[in-house]
């Protein structure tokens, strides 16, 4: 089975929200920097949001800055990605990633993934 689990992926109309969450079975979870990734098929995995280990600070792409919000909760294990304003654009596979390395402005992500959740936004 794999370390982390998403769910809450779906089809909904541009506009609309969806709430995807990212469960952990790693003990590390708390300490552990996790990210958001999607992939389109054909395409190469591209990085969503991230958020650190215990502040909660949080770094977007700038095509899901303002309308996407990560957030965590260590003692649950679990970390969530609140998408508001869909766009068709926002359709792909979403992926959590747990302990993705930073430099400067770019994040690099681990090999610790989930399965995925899909995520269809229709016009």
């Amino acid at each position: 089975q794999a370390p982390l689990v998403e769910s809450g992926g779906g089809l909904v109309q541009a506009g609309g929200s969806l709430r995807l969450t990212c469960t952990s079975s790693l003990r590390t979870f708390p300490s552990d920097p996790m990210a958001w990734y999607r992939q389109i098929p054909g395409q190469e995995r591209e990085f969503v949001a991230a958020i650190s280990r215990t502040f909660g600070r949080t770094f977007y792409a700038d095509s899901v800055a303002g309308r996407f919000t990560i957030s965590r909760d260590n003692t649950l294990n679990t970390m969530w990605l609140q998408m508001n304003s869909l766009k068709v654009e926002d359709t792909a596979v979403y992926f959590c990633n747990q302990r993705p390395t930073r430099e400067g402005t770019t994040w690099y992500a681990s090999d610790v993934w989930g399965q995925g959740t899909q995520v269809v936004v229709s016009s």
